[in-house]
């Protein structure tokens, strides 16, 4: 293992740890999908759906245009071998994993059931909702009835009482997520949805910070302690700190120093995972979604890549600087640029809002190889054909490589909307 790295081979460590660079089957299947969920060990779930909804695009990023009916039997069969928690944030995790989060249900458990909290003080409405799912099994929201629904909604997201009952009771680990229809959530009893075997293992918080610090590292590939916490959300860096020299002592994670990773005028202690691989180049050419772990923590995806990354979503149209919903475009070990992208499925076609080039010189394949992305990009949401607008200095350069026809749209485009908010900012 090299104890120093400059910035590209940096970058190309956490690609392939990532998948990135490998070469795409034909036809990606159960097997893939599996293999490439094992390599993220978790998948993030938003419920944004302009293009496609978050959880399948990390897999189409790395395998190409696939079967999302696959990945749903996967995620939502029954007995399914993922299941729904608060990993990273709102995400699937295998469901053998679930006891490696029993610390993070304790500290909801603390927060959300204290005395003076909406749980504490609603008894009541918890203890019916969580007898009716012991009697009746797993139940959408909609199927479970309650004298509360009749009021007035809370404040939180606009929930009732049963809904909120339902959350606190996942977040503490008392219920599970059985699936899903459509993208509504169906909630079971954790030991209806859990294995027994799962559920009867016993990890204490040292032990499970230090799992998920070295499946953090196995993930990124080279990696800050800021990267290793920030994986799992811990925001315990103390506990982190231990883990990762723990982790040093078995000679699972490699110290390394990385070229432009500074803290001032030292460098940015950094460690490798011992199984990292380094390859001489990665052959890449796609988008990812904000919520891919290649970007979703921002501090990192301005140190590997340069790349200044900020979702749009919640900026008022004017001020929006590249979109509502802005991917960013991978070629090879570099973020080229970024596209803002909207299924229009009545007249099926991919919209191509804005398109911009990142600062620097242009690579002269980019707009080709872009043509190329945003054509498996249509062809995988069974889109025939793609409209580019006018907003971003990349449109008529990709708009010219896809000989594809222009429609208006631009910052005060309005976009759609999120069909079921998760309570982020609430939890987090």
């Amino acid at each position: 293992m090299k104890q120093s790295l400059s910035a590209r081979e940096a970058r190309r460590m956490a690609l392939a740890a990532q998948g990135f660079g490998r070469r795409s089957p034909a036809v990606a299947g159960t097997r893939q999908l599996n293999a490439m969920l094992g390599r993220m060990h978790t998948l993030q779930i938003d419920s944004v759906n302009v293009y496609a909804r978050s959880h399948y695009m990390p897999l189409f990023s790395r395998l190409g245009p696939y079967d999302t009916a696959l990945l749903d039997r996967l995620l939502f069969a029954r007995r399914s071998p993922y299941v729904e928690f608060w990993a990273h944030v709102a995400a699937f995790i295998p469901a053998n994993d679930w006891q490696l989060f029993r610390f993070r249900m304790d500290d909801h458990r603390a927060r959300f059931t204290a005395p003076g909290t909406w749980f504490a003080e609603n008894l009541a409405i918890v203890d019916w909702v969580r007898a009716e799912l012991g009697a009746r099994g797993p139940l959408r929201p909609a199927e479970i009835e309650h004298d509360s629904r009749r009021g007035a909604r809370g404040p939180w997201w606009d929930w009732d009482g049963v809904k909120r009952a339902l959350e606190y009771l996942w977040l503490i680990g008392e219920v599970a997520v059985a699936g899903r229809r459509g993208f509504e959530r169906r909630y079971a009893l954790a030991a209806d949805v859990i294995p027994a075997s799962a559920l009867e293992r016993e990890i204490d918080r040292p032990q499970a910070i230090r799992e998920l610090v070295a499946r953090a590292a196995s993930a990124y590939g080279v990696a800050t302690e800021s990267d290793l916490d920030d994986y799992w959300r811990l925001r315990d860096r103390k506990a982190v700190k231990r883990a990762t020299a723990e982790l040093v002592d078995a000679g699972e994670l490699v110290p390394v120093t990385v070229e432009g990773w500074d803290r001032g005028a030292k460098p940015l202690p950094a460690w490798a995972h011992r199984d990292a691989a380094l390859p001489r180049r990665i052959d890449a050419a796609t988008v990812l979604t904000p919520f891919d772990p290649m970007v979703w923590f921002r501090d990192r995806a301005q140190r590997l890549f340069g790349f200044d990354y900020r979702i749009e979503i919640y900026t008022p149209a004017p001020r929006r600087r590249y979109g509502y919903y802005s991917l960013p475009v991978l070629l090879d070990d570099e973020l080229v640029g970024r596209v803002d992208l909207k299924a229009d499925r009545a007249g099926s076609s991919l919209l191509v809002q804005s398109a911009w080039w990142e600062e620097g010189p242009l690579r002269p394949d980019a707009p080709a190889r872009v043509a190329d992305v945003l054509r498996d990009a249509a062809r995988w949401q069974g889109l025939e054909g793609i409209s580019v607008a006018s907003w971003g200095d990349a449109t008529d350069a990709v708009a010219g490589a896809l000989g594809a026809p222009r429609h208006v749209a631009g910052p005060e485009a309005v976009a759609l909307a999120p069909d079921e908010p998760q309570p982020v900012e609430a939890i987090a």
